[in-house]
């Protein structure tokens, strides 16, 4: 296998793998998502920089995997070259109009950084976390996968959160 497709079969193996966790306390809920589903990914280019140990998607990214859909501009992996045995991902960065959707909430922003060995993933400028009941607003969001822990920051201006309610009826 290349490094290239190994890449290619990776980039959101991980990613997606991590993300069950952030369903616990977090801010998307993917607990019901199949990671074991093939991932596709579409792009106007692929570059693969072998000295730089990076792969870089441009130009209408879409990435589905089942039911989760992520699109951006741009998609940059950065991986071990394997050399050592360690083909890994350490981080994946994704810049311009970044969407990620599963089917019941979104996460909107201007750019994205998962770091796979610190286990955080970023969302980055006009920030926008929605579901079903609410919509909340900031500057950035951090999520920890290894403790569980969200935190969304304003710059500038305030976190903004709008809760759904109901009528006192039902309806």
């Amino acid at each position: 296998m290349t490094v290239t497709t190994r890449i290619i079969a990776s980039i959101f193996g991980l990613a997606i793998l991590a993300l069950p966790a952030l369903a616990q306390d977090q801010l998307l809920d993917t607990s019901r998502h199949d990671s074991g589903l093939p991932i596709e990914i579409e792009a106007d280019s692929m570059e693969v920089e072998q000295a730089a140990q990076r792969a870089t998607f441009r130009g209408a990214v879409d990435v589905k995997q089942g039911d989760l859909t992520l699109r951006a501009d741009t998609l940059i992996v950065h991986y071990n070259d394997g050399s050592d045995g360690d083909n890994s991902i350490n981080l994946i960065e994704v810049e311009g109009n970044v969407f990620f959707a599963t089917p019941n909430e979104t996460a909107q922003g201007d750019e994205g950084v998962y770091d796979v060995n610190a286990a955080v993933i970023q969302l980055i400028g006009n920030v926008v976390l929605t579901n079903a009941d609410a919509v909340l607003r900031g500057e950035q969001a951090t999520m920890s996968l290894e403790t569980g822990q969200s935190v969304v920051t304003g710059t500038g201006e305030r976190v903004k959160m709008i809760f759904e309610t109901s009528s006192e009826d039902g309806q």
